[in-house]
């Protein structure tokens, strides 16, 4: 027991941490092709194509600089309304963070944290734009962690077979 005991306060020492040091803008582009027409016409109600990424750049021993990538798309038949792309991102401090835990930390809490913020610049962008503001559902950074960890171990189990050569 005394083992234990004696264990616990060195890890209480150095306790994993998480903080936000700021966020920012580093690219933003919006086009309105149509302008003025395209605030004018009438019509049926636009088609929206919105995607959405998340990169990671490490800038020091403990500093992750964090973006999402925004990009959406509204089209009326064949005549695009609006095209929106938004590279938003935090750096983000994180200490004592276990291996095993931090491509999570970075990919799925990061940018829940940064996505209300990148979905106001949005909404705000489209609506100065003219239009009503485009309101992003919230985003399930889980799932697409996940989905991203799936394509990369389906590319990793197929490259062999496609080219004959690893990668």
């Amino acid at each position: 027991m005394s083992d234990e005991t004696q264990g616990a306060p060195a890890a209480q020492a150095n306790p994993p941490s998480m903080n936000m040091i700021g966020q920012y803008i580093r690219d933003l582009s919006f086009e309105n092709p149509g302008a003025p027409g395209s605030i004018m016409a009438g019509g049926g109600n636009p088609t929206f194509n919105v995607s959405i990424s998340v990169a990671v750049k490490k800038q020091s021993d403990d500093m992750y600089a964090v973006e999402l990538t925004l990009n959406a798309k509204a089209n009326r038949e064949t005549n695009v309304l609006f095209n929106v792309e938004l590279v938003y991102g935090g750096v983000f401090r994180l200490k004592n963070v276990p291996e095993t835990t931090l491509s999570q930390l970075l990919m799925i809490e990061c940018p829940r944290l940064i996505f209300p913020f990148a979905r106001q610049v949005l909404a705000s962008v489209t609506q100065q734009g003219g239009f009503p503001p485009l309101m992003m559902e919230p985003v399930d950074f889980a799932a697409i962690y996940r989905q991203n960890l799936a394509a990369l171990a389906a590319k990793q189990g197929a490259a062999p077979l496609t080219d004959g050569q690893p990668n």
